[in-house]
């Protein structure tokens, strides 16, 4: 399976099965690890019973990962065809599960122009303002300040938003190292 970049559409989809994947297989290694060890020495008291125990270490770090990003899913096909035919033009994020000290906020796609971010969340349990609060915090502590962040629930109201940025993008054909660069630190701020 080759390596999904974070920020791509199906990023979340693709590191939950090599989350689950990767425990399954360290979890049968240490299992094996622990039965070889018995088998040749008749007793649990052995190096390869240490070894086992070293190897739950990785293993359940695997199944942690796998935990925390199971109730999440990747942006839908219809929504990443529409955004790429509608608003091709600004820096973009998909698949963003954003992970503050309090909350963890799924954000399916954000759009980057200039010093503003826009985003849509599928899941009502994110908190608009917070989310943004949280977003503009992290931006502020990097470096960037006066950043308008606007997330929303509502997919139409996002929709035309991103098509704005869209034409922003258009007129002003500069250089997007700003928005790369802001882009970068929210991807940080991913999983």
């Amino acid at each position: 399976m080759a390596k999904m970049q974070k920020g791509r559409p199906g990023y979340i989809r693709v590191r939950k099965i090599r989350y689950l994947l990767g425990a399954i297989v360290e979890f049968a290694v240490v299992i094996a690890l622990l039965v070889l060890g018995y088998m040749q020495t008749g007793s649990r008291l052995n190096l390869f019973t240490v070894i086992a125990v070293v190897g739950c270490l990785p293993a359940s770090k695997m199944l942690v990962e796998f935990i925390t990003m199971a109730p999440y899913g990747s942006v839908s096909s219809d929504i990443y065809k529409e955004l790429e035919k509608k608003a091709p033009l600004p820096p973009r994020a998909y698949d963003l599960i954003l992970t503050s000290p309090e909350k963890v906020m799924p954000v399916s796609v954000m759009f980057f122009c200039g010093h503003t971010i826009c985003g849509y969340a599928q899941s009502d349990r994110v908190d608009e303002a917070k989310c943004a609060g949280y977003i503009r915090e992290m931006l502020e502590k990097n470096g960037y300040e006066k950043m308008t962040v606007k997330i929303f629930h509502d997919y139409k109201a996002f929709l035309a938003r991103a098509e704005g940025m869209n034409n922003i993008t258009a007129v002003e054909q500069k250089e997007r190292k700003l928005e790369e660069n802001i882009k970068k630190i929210i991807l940080t701020l991913s999983m």
